[in-house]
Parts: C-alpha cells; sequence; structure tokens
C-alpha cells in the first residue's frame, strides 16, 4: 500500500491536531504516526489505500476548527507497515 510524508504547517499546534488527525486516520482505516516537530509543524506519515490516504490529505488541509493551515506537503515515500496509528513524540 502506498505511503506519504505529510509537513502541515500553519497554526497547528496547540489546537488538538495531532489528536483530531489520529481519530480521522483511524476512521480511515490507515495507519501510521503524526507528531510536532521544533519548528512548530506536525509531521505525519499514514500508510493505506490510495483513496483513504487521499481522503486524509483533504482533511488535513482543513484539520480542526481551531486549526488555520497554510500548506500541507505531500511526499510518496518507500512503503512502510505499521500495526496502528500512533501520536508520536519527538
Amino acid at each position: 500500500m502506498p505511503t506519504v510524508h505529510l509537513l502541515i504547517k500553519g497554526r497547528v499546534q496547540g489546537v488538538y491536531y495531532r489528536a483530531s488527525a489520529k481519530d480521522k486516520a483511524i476512521e480511515l482505516s490507515l495507519t501510521g504516526w503524526i507528531k510536532n516537530t521544533a519548528a512548530g509543524d506536525v509531521e505525519a506519515v499514514v500508510t493505506g489505500p490510495d483513496t483513504a490516504i487521499q481522503r486524509f490529505i483533504a482533511w488535513c488541509r482543513q484539520g480542526p476548527p481551531a486549526a488555520e493551515v497554510s500548506d500541507v506537503e505531500v511526499k510518496p515515500i518507500p512503503e512502510t507497515a505499521f500495526e496502528e496509528f500512533a501520536i508520536a513524540r519527538r
């Protein structure tokens, strides 16, 4: 299955972005991880069916209600298998 790396920029820390994204990923049956970066962005890696990944990316462009997403960089990476979707720590 495809795997993509996402870098989400904007006001995305302190607004429940990671927890909301985890809920969305689980809803879409995606696996991977999400974490805050030291630069104030949010980084994620997701694996799953292409249609589910595209829906997740679309959600990431909006984020939860308090977020203000300015950009989402998407890069395909080599397929990686994960057992679940987790919130990673720095």
